[in-house]
């Protein structure tokens, strides 16, 4: 099934892709907003560039960008993929609890903020290139891994990452010299066992963008884990 959306709002676009199955073509794509939201038993391929909350509540259905998305794609996302040929906007995989992101490209602000997991939904996000500041801000689970494939010389992760986190992990290819993490989180060299965690997700990853495993695989990566479920107990439980 193809959908030209060229003429179509945003209201439209998702009228028409109710009750589908099956592969559908979304053609001329531009800025429509909610695309997909809540739906499943589809694989819905979008050339052209979506507009805010891509795949909402996305409930087992794959999503294909073959260009740039917008903010909050995957936002409270509970199932499915959503993989993007470009780059993201601001709150990635906002309050996602299940599922897995892919982006070959850069992410914006907030990535995986409020990322969470329940018993065997474990969300899971790559990120090709760098993401922005507040990445991962109050993860309470899930796993994020930032690969800097790209960096064009900035750090992998802007400032503030990690900022309220207390759950989930984050892996970040990189020695991280030049990242100052918050004082609630540990931040370590990755060991073996920990890349064993990820192992199936980055082969899964460079298959899709063409990377090459081993080159992605094997290098030093820094993981970073929350010291505390409960980094603000302080502030408000009395002693």
């Amino acid at each position: 099934m193809v959908i030209n959306a060229k003429n179509l709002d945003h209201k439209a676009l998702n009228e028409k892709l109710r009750g589908l199955s099956g592969d559908i073509t979304i053609e001329e794509c531009c800025g429509q907003r909610f695309i997909a939201a809540g739906m499943s038993g589809c694989s819905i391929t979008i050339n052209g560039v979506p507009g805010n909350a891509l795949g909402a509540y996305l409930n087992g259905a794959d999503i294909i960008v073959n260009a740039n998305a917008q903010d909050a794609v995957g936002d409270t996302m509970n199932e499915g993929r959503i993989i993007i040929h470009g780059n993201v906007g601001d709150a990635t995989g906002y309050a996602m609890r299940g599922g897995k992101i892919l982006v070959k490209g850069n992410a914006g602000y907030r990535a995986g903020i409020h990322m969470k997991e329940y018993k065997e939904k474990v969300p899971k996000m790559v990120i090709g290139g760098t993401a922005g500041s507040f990445l991962g801000e109050y993860q309470a689970g899930g796993i994020i891994v930032v690969l800097g494939l790209e960096p064009g010389g900035k750090n992998i992760v802007g400032s503030f990452p990690c900022t309220g986190m207390h759950g989930g992990k984050m892996f970040l290819r990189s020695d991280c010299k030049g990242v100052k993490f918050p004082s609630q989180v540990t931040a370590r060299p990755a060991t073996g066992e920990d890349m064993e965690e990820i192992r199936e997700l980055l082969s899964e990853y460079c298959q899709i963008f063409g990377w090459d495993f081993e080159e992605v695989f094997n290098a030093a990566y820094t993981v970073v884990t929350p010291d505390s479920k409960n980094p603000y107990k302080q502030m408000y439980v009395h002693n």
